[in-house]
């Protein structure tokens, strides 16, 4: 009889048993010494980037255009640059241009060539007028003080194929 009066607290005490004991929190960690934070140090300014190549330098303000076998770069009414098939000879004029050599540089040529007046001329199966055709994307043209940095647009390779 005595296991009758405590069969209503039975499932009482499996519950009970189930509910996981609670441990008291963990005490937190010890405060560290209160030391103010490092000053930080001063970064300097990192300089500019510098132009490594002609590669790198912006390039000349303008567009090519084509029109009667003359190609030209510049900007409207502001030519710098023309390149022209005469005779089986291509003439690249770099308007305002001295006496002396020009510097042509592509990807995979560099070369000086004679200038008179600004005005070069090549032969229309020069290996350079290729190199300037198929250049990655741009070629310079130097000279006189002053440098002509030019998209390879397909004016240029118009023009090379006119006199070919």
């Amino acid at each position: 009889m005595r296991y009758i009066r405590f069969a209503p607290l039975a499932p009482l005490v499996l519950i009970a048993a189930c509910v996981p004991r609670s441990e008291p929190p963990a005490p937190p960690p010890p405060a560290p010494d209160q030391a103010p934070p490092p000053a930080p140090v001063p970064v300097p300014p990192s300089p500019a980037p510098s132009q490594a190549g002609w590669e790198d330098a912006p390039q000349t303000p303008g567009d090519w255009a084509y029109a009667n076998g003359v190609a030209t770069f510049g900007l409207p009414g502001q030519p710098r640059l023309t390149m022209a098939c005469t005779g089986g000879t291509v003439r690249i004029s770099v308007i305002g241009g001295q006496t002396g050599p020009l510097t042509v540089r592509t990807e995979t040529a560099t070369s000086a060539i004679q200038a008179t007046g600004g005005t070069a001329i090549l032969q229309a199966r020069d290996p350079l007028l290729d190199a300037m055709a198929f250049s990655k994307g741009r070629f310079a043209i130097e000279g006189g003080g002053s440098a002509l940095y030019v998209p390879a647009w397909p004016e240029v390779t118009r023009v090379i194929e006119d006199c070919r």
